[in-house]
């Protein structure tokens, strides 16, 4: 075909770009910095291709066609079964079988990268099952959608120093090319959905050769292979460079060096890393996958040589099939939170090196404040715009448990303490209240961030110490005393219907409004999660359950049995859990909305929110801190059942009937994304606590502290983003500002006054505590401040009411049967 007979295929720029599956049944890479390509597998072919960077997607999907006599049509995705399984474990070099339903023809494919080049190569075998070979015709389809983008992608036919290709090019910077190791019989370009080589094939069984390019759309790329010439055997090459000319260099340098080759050391960089970590192995499942080299290859892929601690949350994008270019992140971002979970993973499993990598990186993306983003791309650029304060929590804890440790080499840690001291500085500014809650939706008090940032702040108080700063590390142990002994009044509900219902004094709630919200709203109309209609994410706050309650006890704050948690337990069984074929499984909360719809519908903003694997694993680590080894080995066994064919465990699981049109069937993964790498650092850290017979990443600091010294603050803290309406009689008040001030205070509405100054306590702030007694019971505690710096006054009076109580959720006896009031909810108002 020549240049003149050329013509531009119709229906450009293509129909609307999407996404694929999320329903990931392998990810892989090569172990070596000179290999930054990323690939994911679902339906028996490769999905997204990542490349140059681990959170820039490269293409949709890349399968085979199969035509045949009498206008036989059949895509290798849609019409075969598909078995999976892994050259050897621990290694993601895929085999892959997919065999036609009709039982005419087979499709054989092992997969890798090449370590040492921006190539992915396939060895493929085709075989006739029903008459001869020479009865079909194969065909590779390729969907470019180079740097998260399927739209403006050019396509075209075209060689490299003689080598028939197909190229591809988007965005500057980036192109790709494919070639095979036989010669192709016809090759040519089209738009998505009205001239692409599926159209064309599907309608008339050739393809049109002169498509030889397409410029600017959502576009594919289409080759027929010569089988004659290849007796069913071939390798494809797909290349990736900053030019085409380089794409086309590197897939041709891949073919010439040989699969065989290239097979040898991709599985030898693995073997020695695997080699290198401690033997939690356990016998293997139902689907003889060995589910910890499974979890550790998918924290490895998942972490780039190029970027050394840079975790991304998934190579996916959920309910990806759904999501066009404007869904540009996926979950191909690095969430500082999951960072930290899947780096206390690298330790459990003894990757110790890779977990100070981790460390690196976020000392190196640290805001000027101290505070991370909720999400970045992998140079630390932010996505959302979001504040967690647990995700400003938890580097402090995962620097501390490195120390711990024994990780670092001499003088090491002295590295980290500015960033230990911003981080610090500002949860102290900021907390407790969560910018949003570890979900990232509703602000408020939450008991699992609360648990990580006072963990965090003592670890810190302990880090600062040994770098002899002493009266920053007091002030630190008591800010968190104060806040751990609110922490039932914050989030601790009683006197509900709930806990009428269910028997129980009271249970910890998800969030807790701030201080400054509204009063909590009646609890009518409860039902529990696994009865619900569609999700009603604006229920009041003392209605909302969650597991995240049990951090209490993981973070080592609460007792396994303490009352208060058996109590929350049991209303998290009534309300959160579901029983599976595999076992229990936990919602996140009552009212979730994130899920598909009730019809199966895939999330689109709104749905029904699915069971969380995830949370069976921290179900299993309390049982552990509680001494029920046995149940918790259980919950391991479901954990790992929740899995998909390849081991790769789902963000969520579908937990209703089977609807097979959309490929959800109970107790197996839905369309969230897949692999969650957060729950394979879960399930590693479940293994290496099982080992162990504790929980592996319980801060010993906050054990000793309050579960076994029984410490408790002499003081209640007032700020001006956290104004206390009441204080327990006989504790003080501690004022803290952001510049020095006299605080002018009265116990006895003004009739006599006493002027205390500030002191600063480091981190910005300055502080002054206010003494009372028992005999103040009933008083008003009423201050103002005349601002030293300045010398002016605040021109406002500020109240505390001096009583006993401690619960912030509470339902007396003179409200109406349901009603639930917050009782630290309002400002102080000015004295007249």
């Amino acid at each position: 075909m020549t240049e003149d007979n050329a013509i531009t295929p119709p229906g450009g720029p293509g129909g609307p770009a999407r996404w694929t599956s999320s329903a990931k049944t392998g990810v892989g890479t090569a172990l070596t910095a000179a290999s930054r390509l990323w690939f994911t597998l679902s339906h028996g072919i490769l999905n997204e291709i990542y490349y140059p960077r681990v959170d820039t997607a490269c293409t949709r999907d890349f399968g085979f066609l199969v035509t045949g006599p009498d206008g036989y049509f059949a895509e290798e995705k849609r019409d075969a079964d598909h078995e999976l399984g892994v050259l050897e474990h621990g290694v993601p070099a895929y085999h892959l079988l997919n065999t036609a339903r009709d039982g005419r023809w087979r499709i054989q494919k092992q997969i890798l990268t090449d370590p040492r080049r921006d190539v992915l190569i396939q060895k493929v075998t085709f075989e006739a099952l029903i008459g001869d070979i020479s009865d079909y015709r194969l065909f590779v389809l390729l969907a470019p959608h180079l740097i998260n983008a399927g739209a403006d992608n050019t396509g075209w036919v075209g060689d490299y120093k003689s080598t028939p290709m197909l190229f591809a090019s988007g965005r500057p910077g980036i192109s790709l090319a494919l070639a095979c190791s036989v010669p192709w019989k016809a090759r040519s370009v089209g738009y998505v959905g009205t001239s692409d080589g599926w159209q064309q094939l599907s309608r008339c069984g050739t393809l049109e050769e002169r498509y030889q390019r397409a410029e600017c759309g959502n576009i594919a790329l289409s080759a027929e292979i010569d089988l004659a010439a290849s007796e069913g055997e071939m390798l494809v090459a797909l290349g990736f460079g900053a030019r085409p000319e380089e794409a086309g260099f590197r897939t041709v340098s891949s073919l010439q060096e040989g699969f065989e080759e290239l097979r040898r050391t991709y599985v030898q960089g693995w073997r020695a890393w695997q080699g290198s970590l401690l033997p939690l192995d356990h016998p293997q499942n139902r689907s003889n996958i060995n589910t910890y080299r499974a979890s550790t290859i998918v924290l490895a892929t998942h972490q780039p040589n190029s970027v050394p601690g840079a975790i991304i949350a998934s190579l996916s994008i959920p309910w990806g099939f759904n999501k066009g270019d404007e869904d540009l992140g996926g979950y191909h971002l690095v969430w500082p939170r999951d960072l930290v979970e899947n780096a206390g993973g690298l330790l459990a499993a003894g990757a110790v090196e890779e977990a100070k990598s981790v460390l690196a990186y976020l000392r190196a993306i640290q805001e000027p404040d101290g505070h991370w983003s909720q999400n970045v791309w992998l140079d630390g650029v932010p996505y959302w715009g979001g504040v967690q304060m647990d995700e400003c929590a938890f580097p402090i804890l995962l620097t501390d448990m490195i120390h711990r440790g024994g990780h670092f080499g001499h003088g090491e840690l002295a590295g980290y303490m500015d960033m230990v001291a911003r981080a610090a500085g500002f949860i102290v500014l900021n907390g407790p209240v969560t910018g949003q809650d570890r979900w990232e939706e509703d602000a408020g008090y939450s008991p699992f961030t609360l648990a990580a940032e006072i963990s965090a702040l003592l670890a810190a108080a302990d880090l600062m110490e040994l770098a002899g700063r002493r009266d920053e590390a007091q002030y630190l142990r008591e800010k968190a005393d104060a806040w751990n002994d609110s922490i039932e009044h914050w989030t601790f509900a009683t006197g509900t219907e709930l806990a009428d219902r269910l028997g129980i004094d009271g249970y910890y709630v998800r969030v807790a409004p701030p201080e400054t919200a509204d009063a909590a709203s009646p609890l009518d109309g409860f039902v529990p999660v696994k009865n619900r209609p569609p999700a009603d994410t604006n229920q009041p706050a003392a209605q909302l359950i969650s597991p995240d309650a049990l951090a209490l006890v993981r973070f080592g704050l609460r007792a396994p049995d303490d009352p208060r948690i058996l109590a929350t337990i049991k209303a998290i069984d009534a309300i959160l859990k579901v029983e599976l074929p595999q076992g229990p499984v936990w919602y996140r909360y009552n009212g979730d909305g994130y899920g598909e719809h009730e019809d199966g519908a895939p999330f689109d903003g709104t749905g029904i929110g699915r069971a969380w694997p995830l949370l069976t694993g921290e179900r299993a680590h309390y049982e552990i801190a509680a001494g029920n080894l046995v149940r918790a080995g259980q919950l391991l066994v479901t954990l790992e059942d929740c899995a998909g064919p390849g081991g790769l465990l789902p963000e969520q699981v579908w937990d209703q009937d089977d609807i097979p049109k959309r490929e959800l069937f109970k107790g197996r993964p839905s369309g969230s994304a897949m692999p969650l790498v957060w729950a394979h650092s879960e399930h590693i850290k479940l293994l290496r606590s099982l080992h162990d017979g504790k929980v592996f990443d319980t801060p010993p600091q906050t054990v000793q502290r309050y579960l076994v010294d029984k410490v408790t603050s002499p003081r209640r803290l007032w700020h001006f983003n956290q104004k206390l309406r009441s204080l327990p009689a006989g504790l003080a008040l501690r004022v803290e500002l952001a510049a020095p001030a006299i605080i002018h205070w009265s116990l006895d509405g003004w009739t006599t006054t006493q002027d205390t100054p500030t002191r600063p306590s480091g981190f910005g702030l300055h502080i002054a505590d206010l003494p009372t007694t028992a005999r103040h019971h009933g008083h008003h505690l009423r201050f103002t401040l005349h601002w030293t710096e300045s010398g002016t006054w605040e021109g406002e009076d500020f109240t505390v009411m001096i009583d006993g109580d401690g619960s912030l959720f509470h339902a007396s006896a003179d409200e109406t049967e349901h009603a639930v009031t917050r009782r630290v909810a309002e400002p102080a108002q000015p004295s007249t």
